[in-house]
Parts: C-alpha cells; sequence; structure tokens
C-alpha cells in the first residue's frame, strides 16, 4: 500500500468516525481546499522574502507552514479520492505533458509561459 493509500484511509477513518462524509460533496472539497490554500498564504502576507526564507528555521512558523501543508494534502486527498483521481498517476501524468511544453532547450533559466516560446 502507497504512502498516499495510508494516508487518504486515514483521513477516510477521520472523516467517517465523525459523520462528516455527508458534507464532502466534491463542491465542498474543492471549496475547503482552496481556503486551506489561502491560509498557508496568509502566512506570508506582509512579509519581505528574507522573513518567508526564514520561516523554516523558526519552530513556531514552522509548524504553522507544516500544517498548512498537511491541511491542503489531506483535503487534496478527499478531492481526488471522491473524483476517483489516482494522485501518483496523475502527477506522472502533469510532469510527462510538462517536459512536452517546457523543454530544456527553452525552458532553462526562463520563467517564461510555455505559450511565449518561439
Amino acid at each position: 500500500m502507497s504512502e498516499l493509500s495510508v494516508l487518504t484511509a486515514a483521513i477516510q477513518a477521520f472523516r467517517d468516525a465523525r459523520d462528516w462524509r455527508q458534507f464532502h460533496s466534491l463542491r465542498n472539497l474543492i471549496v475547503s481546499l482552496n481556503l486551506e490554500a489561502a491560509e498557508l498564504l496568509e502566512l506570508t502576507q506582509w512579509k519581505s522574502d528574507a522573513e518567508i526564507d526564514a520561516m523554516p528555521g523558526d519552530a513556531k512558523s514552522a509548524e504553522a507552514l507544516r500544517d498548512e501543508c498537511a491541511d491542503i494534502l489531506l483535503l487534496l486527498l478527499l478531492v481526488a479520492d471522491k473524483a476517483g483521481i489516482d494522485l501518483a498517476e496523475a502527477a506522472h501524468a502533469k510532469l510527462r505533458k510538462n517536459e512536452l511544453k517546457y523543454p530544456v532547450a527553452k525552458a532553462y533559466g526562463s520563467r517564461a509561459k510555455y505559450t511565449e516560446f518561439s
């Protein structure tokens, strides 16, 4: 069993023990995922790049980063489960697509979007 499968089973058990499946429509899960992503973003609000780069070295900030990343991952697992998506397979497929969109010869050291390549 993959680590993603183990985590998915754990979040499902947590959800089911609380009878929360009734609230977990695909739409609600996607909304919640985005709200959690906004909470991660909020940790950086009004901070300089140097302050943000220092966050992992500060115990309180590092814990906040870990917690928000975990919330995002757990909700993403529920979204994928609800939509019947194998996340590992989808991630590998997306990497293959991105390799075609962003060939090294054109993308190396560039921040340009693939549509800007000539």
